[in-house]
C-alpha cells in the first residue's frame, strides 16, 4: 500500500474542521470561529486528546493561511510542517493552536491570523554581528 500523500492528508483534516466550525471559506472570520471553538474546548481537552486536537486545529488555520495569504504547506529548516508565504515567511499553526489551547486568548490564532499582513510587510531584518 503507498503511503497517503501528506498535503492531500493535511487539506483532509482541515476541511474536516471546517465542516464541524460551520464555516463556508478558510478565511479570517473562520480564523475568528476557531479562535473561539479553542477557547469552549479548552476547559474539557484531555492530556491524551491534546496532541490529535492541535493537529486537527492546526491543519485548519494553516489551509487558512494558505488561501488567504497565498501560502504553501512546507517544511521549516527544523523539519516541522507549517505553511510558507512569499518563499521568505514560515508560520507553524500548530504551534499558534498550542499557544492558545495552553495561555488561551492572549494568544488568540485570530490575533495571529490578523497579524499576517503586517508580518509580510516588515522587511527581513540583517544580521549585523556577521
Amino acid at each position: 500500500m503507498p503511503d497517503e500523500n501528506p498535503l492531500a492528508a493535511l487539506v483532509a483534516a482541515a476541511e474536516a474542521v471546517r465542516q464541524q466550525l460551520h464555516v463556508n471559506t478558510y478565511d479570517a472570520a473562520a480564523v475568528q470561529r476557531l479562535a473561539e471553538f479553542i477557547e469552549e474546548q479548552r476547559p474539557t481537552i484531555k492530556e491524551a486528546e491534546r496532541q490529535g486536537v492541535i493537529t486537527a486545529l492546526g491543519c485548519f488555520l494553516g489551509q487558512c493561511l494558505v488561501e488567504a495569504y497565498q501560502g504553501e504547506w512546507a517544511t521549516g529548516r527544523d523539519g516541522t510542517t507549517g505553511v510558507g508565504i512569499n518563499e521568505v515567511n514560515f508560520f507553524n499553526p500548530f504551534y499558534r493552536v498550542s499557544e492558545q489551547l495552553t495561555k488561551g486568548l492572549s494568544h488568540s490564532v485570530a490575533t495571529f491570523f490578523a497579524s499576517v499582513p503586517e508580518r509580510l510587510a516588515a522587511k527581513p531584518s540583517r544580521k549585523t554581528w556577521i
